[in-house]
């Protein structure tokens, strides 16, 4: 069986790429049509990944979590970011987090996060984060991976599985785009409103 990047198909993000600099380049550079409201609009877009694997499957939780240096950790109980082993044997994460997501940046209608602003996918949370951290668990194991600005600073690691799936975004954004200050009673009742089938959770973790 052929199991090269090249016979993949391309569904969200392009398999042959691993990173794409011009285009987290980009980003950098009109951050502000990217995240006008700041690190809210970069939660939202995380959160819309989770939102979209509660919708296949019924339902899904949501934790975030807002820590004092800034950084923010979304976690959730999905299937995990699609995870493949090449022909060499080794494993490829999709690239979600350093290339385009080909269903918005080549839209011209892309759909709206719920701040009204649209919907361009992972990268753009990557490329205006100062680091990202990506822990990705599946049902056939368990990798991490960190990006600096968008660009992987290290391979795929294997992690130890914990018996759980599911997705985890620890990432801080850039300190140009403000501080992020939520109410977390009235985040929670808000975005369960917009996204009824997912859970969240938001914490503000200050010490």
């Amino acid at each position: 069986m052929d199991v090269s990047r090249s016979s993949w198909v391309n569904t969200t993000h392009d398999w042959t790429g691993s990173v794409d600099r011009a285009h987290l380049a980009s980003i950098r550079r009109d951050s502000g049509a990217f995240a006008p409201d700041g690190p809210w609009h970069l939660v939202l877009e995380v959160l819309a990944y989770a939102a979209d694997e509660a919708e296949s499957r019924g339902e899904g939780r949501c934790s975030v979590v807002l820590h004092s240096d800034g950084s923010v950790v979304v976690r959730d109980d999905g299937r995990g970011t699609d995870t493949r082993v090449d022909e060499s044997g080794r494993p490829v994460k999709k690239p979600v987090m350093a290339t385009k997501d080909l269903r918005f940046f080549d839209s011209d209608a892309p759909e709206l996060l719920p701040d009204g602003l649209p919907r361009r996918g992972m990268s753009v949370v990557a490329a205006l984060s100062e680091w990202l951290v990506h822990v990705n668990r599946r049902v056939d194991g368990a990798w991490t991976q960190r990006y600096e600005h968008g660009v992987p600073v290290g391979d795929l690691e294997a992690v130890e599985a914990d018996g759980t799936t599911g997705t985890l975004v620890h990432f801080k954004p850039d300190e140009s785009l403000g501080a992020l200050s939520l109410t977390e009673d009235g985040v929670c009742a808000y975005l369960a409103r917009v996204w009824p089938q997912l859970d969240v959770l938001v914490e503000a973790r200050r010490g």
